[in-house]
């Protein structure tokens, strides 16, 4: 039986967390596939909140780790990757935690790497283009790095910046020791392509965040996709002199 640990990375979602791990639990109780094939656990990773989401965790008996500094999300899911390996945890599921992600395609996301056919799947909004979609600014940006991580590394994914995938045990070592930082959706794309990773993507539907406000708006998105672009050309370019 696989032991499937859910990182839930998580800063200020003091309105959101208890509302995501509820239903994570829900689905759990009443999945039969769950209880029969894998174990399922989750750890809150709280990337040093300032609001009251570590209280709350502690009130409500969560499972959580704190992060003493704020490291931002690369360096938040890469704890969560330490600690699936230290524990020794089979597959890990990134799931955020301002409700965006659905728990009911963790089945959808785990069996392609039970059954070995995928080190790394992708929950993606753009395969049926059903549920959320965001912004059509963040959508042209996503399109421009989808194809720029395609034509650095042949390896063709609609949904780049999709936060909701699972990795094999694998992969959880390796992003245990090597994990992007700043946005790291893409770039750890990249990294795992050129590694020759086999990486699926399998359809979901997202829902817009719960409550609070994300970390991407304004003109961040502009911002985002040419540090990103940047960033994976610039780590195609080292990988090259590499070979």
């Amino acid at each position: 039986m696989k032991r499937v640990i859910v990182l839930v990375p998580c800063f200020n979602e003091e309105k959101n967390i208890e509302k995501v791990i509820n239903r994570m639990t829900e689905w759990k109780a009443s999945n039969a596939y769950t209880k029969s094939c894998f174990t399922l656990d989750y750890i809150i990773l709280n990337d040093c909140s300032k609001d009251s989401t570590l209280s709350l965790c502690i009130e409500k008996g969560l499972n959580y780790i704190t992060i003493p500094i704020n490291l931002g999300i690369g360096g938040c899911i890469q704890t969560g990757y330490k600690y699936a390996l230290d524990k020794g945890y089979d597959i890990a599921i990134q799931h955020d935690g301002d409700g965006q992600h659905d728990p009911s395609y963790f089945t959808d996301v785990i069996m392609p790497i039970e059954s070995g056919e995928a080190d790394i799947i992708i929950g993606s909004r753009y395969i049926n283009n059903e549920g959320f979609q965001s912004t059509i600014l963040r959508r042209i940006g996503i399109i421009i790095l989808s194809k720029l991580i395609y034509w650095c590394s042949s390896v063709k994914i609609f949904d780049v910046t999709s936060g909701y995938r699972a990795v094999n045990r694998d992969y959880i070592k390796i992003f245990a020791s090597h994990y992007a930082q700043d946005y790291p959706e893409p770039e750890s794309i990249l990294y795992a392509a050129l590694r020759k990773a086999r990486i699926r993507e399998v359809p979901v539907k997202m829902h817009e965040r719960m409550e609070g406000t994300s970390s991407i708006n304004s003109l961040k998105p502009l911002y985002y996709m040419i540090k990103v672009s940047l960033s994976i050309l610039l780590y195609r370019f080292v990988m090259a002199r590499k070979e």
